[in-house]
């Protein structure tokens, strides 16, 4: 799988791109993530990629031009299954967009900065508009990283042990239950007999009980969804 990213801002993808399951995902050649400045398609010198808004307000707006000139030439490159921009009034990012989006080949990001990108990349270009929540950030870098990390960690072979995702949360629209580890006491505080019983059947019992009921507790509207 191959990611692109265009960003005004490609220092604030190093960390979290380079570590972790994302370094293990790029080293075992299971994940490409490529991060293009946008500054190397500016309209000028001075390496400018945006401009004052029509109408007048407060905040830059990023220009047509530079976003053009980046997605063409990416795009004549290789045919991307989405191309997506983070922004906060983009359909709410979940599991099952993580897991539809793990199944792809190539994706491009388009992270918005100042006061977002031109209306008429939205309506020309963009095929996904995608947002991590009811907030607003600085620049969509950040919602990248996550975006990558929720995808990335789902491939094949990324991750040591090939079940440990289907059993995240949300991957049942359930929340993950409770887990323990040594020492079985610690201070008095015990681990639950069943998870120290041997028995498979009844941990995968309790687990899913114990799913149930922190769902019901923290997040009912999950069980209402499903219902």
């Amino acid at each position: 799988m191959r990611i692109d990213i265009i960003t005004v801002l490609p220092e604030l993808l190093e960390s979290p791109l380079n570590h972790s399951m994302m370094k293990r995902a790029q080293s075992k050649g299971l994940l490409e993530v490529h991060v293009h400045n946008l500054r190397k398609w500016a309209v000028n010198e001075y390496g400018q990629v945006d401009d004052y808004q029509y109408g007048g307000g407060a905040g830059m707006v990023m220009m047509c031009q530079p976003l053009v000139n980046a997605i063409e030439e990416l795009s004549e490159q290789r045919n991307y299954d989405d191309v997506i921009y983070l922004t906060p009034d983009g359909q709410t990012f979940d599991q099952k967009i993580a897991n539809y989006l793990s199944l792809m080949g190539n994706l491009l990001i388009i992270c918005g900065h100042y006061k977002g990108i031109d209306e008429r990349i939205r309506e020309h270009f963009v095929t996904k508009e995608i947002s991590i929540g009811d907030y607003v950030l600085s620049g969509g870098e950040l919602g990248a990283a996550v975006l990558v990390d929720a995808i990335g960690r789902l491939i094949p072979g990324v991750l040591n042990d090939e079940t440990s995702a289907l059993f995240d949360s949300f991957q049942d629209n359930l929340l993950a239950p409770p887990v323990y580890t040594r020492p079985a006491d610690f201070r008095g505080w015990k681990v639950p007999d069943i998870l120290l019983s041997g028995d498979p059947k009844k941990v995968d019992e309790w687990r899913t009980e114990q799913s149930v009921k922190r769902t019901r507790e923290r997040r009912p509207g999950m069980l209402q969804n499903e219902e």
